[in-house]
């Protein structure tokens, strides 16, 4: 099985850049079209959050015409520049997105790998929480089959990256979800947003990454104190397979025109020099 993962798509309104520079829905567009093309294709796609970027109505519709073309199933959670319910009122035909009367998490057990989308959103807030109820309820998710492989998805990282601006911004109850997560540590893989890069870390003993955007990257800037600002690296999403068990790998697939691909044999089977 194969899961895409697309995070931080922060879509305008129409006719709006992101932070006067950034054709974010434009960047969505093509990385709608790259994932589609893709040989073979990933069976399911993850939006993890900032999906639009003021929470707009507006936005959302922008949003769902751009991503209404993925010809997989997908699943989306919010992030700190999403509203819950511009959110929900947008995208009122997924019903997994009503498991809940409050919080925007679920779980879809439709794959022998089961997802589980966690809500990390607290309003007016830039940073993650994942309150006690929260916490429950992911808790009581993966009791029900506690051998199951699982890929937990959420906006807010729990862990630190090195980038400080970034860093006061996650997600502030790490402590009380690694207590939750780590009786299925070997069976989960943890998947994060809000960064805008790539990033892999085992927090706590659990296998966690952090997507890039198909937008905007954040600088990579691990001095002290570093001036918040983003540059334009080369898009990306990133590609989950699972193959059974509990092995999971991660790829990063750049989205753009490159050279290639070149063969590395002569026809004869001889190495080309």
């Amino acid at each position: 099985m194969i899961v895409v993962q697309i995070t931080d798509t922060h879509v305008k309104r129409p006719g709006r850049l992101a932070y006067r520079r950034v054709d974010s829905a434009s960047a969505l567009a093509a990385c709608v079209d790259h994932v589609n093309k893709l040989v073979p294709r990933p069976d399911v796609a993850l939006l993890t959050g900032d999906l639009v970027d003021a929470g707009a109505a507006d936005e959302y519709a922008v949003f769902r015409e751009i991503v209404d073309e993925l010809a997989m199933p997908y699943f989306l959670i919010p992030g700190n520049h999403d509203d819950r319910g511009n959110l929900r009122t947008a995208f009122g035909d997924h019903a997994y997105l009503r498991q809940d009367d409050e919080f925007l998490h679920y779980a879809i057990d439709d794959w022998p790998l089961r997802l589980i989308g966690l809500d990390s959103t607290q309003p007016g807030a830039p940073e993650g929480h994942m309150c006690e109820r929260r916490l429950a309820w992911l808790a009581a998710q993966l009791d029900r089959d506690p051998a199951r492989a699982t890929l937990v998805f959420m906006h807010h990282p729990p862990f630190l990256t090195g980038i400080e601006h970034m860093d006061v911004q996650n997600c502030r109850d790490g402590a009380a979800l690694a207590k939750v997560l780590a009786p299925h540590r070997d069976s989960i893989r943890l998947l994060c947003g809000h960064v805008h890069r790539a990033v892999h870390a085992n927090w706590m003993g659990i296998a966690c990454s952090i997507g890039p955007s198909p937008s905007h990257a954040v600088a990579l800037d691990l001095c002290p104190d570093p001036t918040p600002a983003f540059v334009l690296e080369p898009p990306a999403c990133h590609l989950v397979t699972w193959t059974g068990g509990f092995e999971f790998t991660t790829h990063l697939s750049v989205i753009g025109q490159f050279d290639g691909p070149y063969p590395f044999y002569h026809a004869d089977g001889t190495l080309i020099d």
